[in-house]
């Protein structure tokens, strides 16, 4: 990969010229998971070998603060049997679950561009106030279970995070690979790792760009390509796109949802992972992840597992 700035016009040729529309039919709402066939999930099977498990989840923000404006709510109920011979506990859990806070999975009916929303579909048409008549989350209720590699951006660099003037690039993503010995596979899931647990302990008062909404770390729109060379299903990643982008094209990189059929997990927790892919000596794993099974909806709540 060229290592320069791609400019305006060549981030949109990304979006629009190397689109994934049609690519599995016109009616197609699976995306990027179609990569994931019974044969990839058996090979990913084959990647457990110490049977270590690491959450990528964080906790379910029920505390209300700074980053925090929409808190998880969370309510106990405690019930004693009538015969009174013990008792039980009912709760209720309610989240308004896309931005920063919560981990969760983004459907293909999450975002869209000037031109549509995944395979061409028109917004005004498939998305309204009762859910998604396309692409809803789930589509993929059975789950996810395929190979996934963690590229390690601080680890590459020597460095604790990624910071707002050196972002992840799509070179980084390919210099990873090659230095963790990884070749990344189509239907693989990539997790990025930036190292947000880190640069959080060195700006504790701005949660993860809380301070200026507009302003704050991640992936630069040049990785695009490497999403869309490698046939990438899943992106998962700590940090997400750099803000401000430069180009006039609102978080670049969530547009591999629209354009190329990825699903994506936001606000991972990866530091637990790099930790664990180091003591493993190894950077791929199985991972699975399990939706809530929401008729159209935009996304959900998701605890993605990997398993050494």
């Amino acid at each position: 990969m060229e290592r320069r700035v791609p400019s305006h016009d060549e981030v949109l040729s990304y979006l629009r010229d190397r689109a994934n529309w049609g690519r599995w039919g016109p009616d197609d709402e699976m995306g990027a998971l179609n990569l994931v066939t019974p044969e990839k999930r058996v090979s990913a099977a084959r990647l457990v070998r110490s049977g270590r498990a690491v959450t990528l989840s964080r906790y379910f923000p029920k505390t209300p603060g700074i980053g925090n404006p929409h808190p998880a709510q969370h309510y106990m109920q405690v019930i004693e049997r009538e015969l009174g011979d013990g008792g039980g506990a009912l709760d209720y859990y309610g989240v308004f679950y896309h931005g920063r806070t919560v981990t969760h999975m983004d459907a293909l009916c999450h975002v869209w561009g000037s031109e549509g929303m995944w395979n061409g579909r028109d917004p005004k048409v498939e998305v309204g106030y009762e859910g998604a008549r396309f692409g809803g989350i789930d589509k993929w209720a059975e789950g996810l279970m395929t190979r996934g590699v963690l590229l390690d951006i601080p680890g590459l660099r020597g460095e604790p995070y990624v910071t707002q003037d050196k972002p992840v690039h799509g070179w980084d993503l390919e210099d990873a690979a090659r230095a963790q010995g990884i070749t990344v596979e189509p239907g693989d899931a990539v997790a990025v790792y930036c190292g947000r647990e880190k640069w959080q302990e060195a700006h504790p008062e701005d949660v993860y760009g809380t301070v200026d909404p507009k302003t704050k770390p991640g992936l630069h729109a040049s990785c695009l390509p490497f999403l869309r060379d490698n046939d990438v299903s899943v992106l998962a990643w700590d940090m997400m796109d750099l803000q401000p982008e430069g180009y006039r094209i609102s978080l670049p990189v969530h547009a591999a949802i629209f354009a190329y059929g990825v699903a994506l997990l936001d606000n991972c927790l990866l530091q637990g992972l790099s930790e664990a892919c180091r003591e493993e000596g190894r950077y791929e794993f199985m991972l699975t992840v399990a939706p809530l099974r929401v008729a159209g909806g935009t996304g959900s709540p998701a605890n993605p597992i990997a398993t050494f």
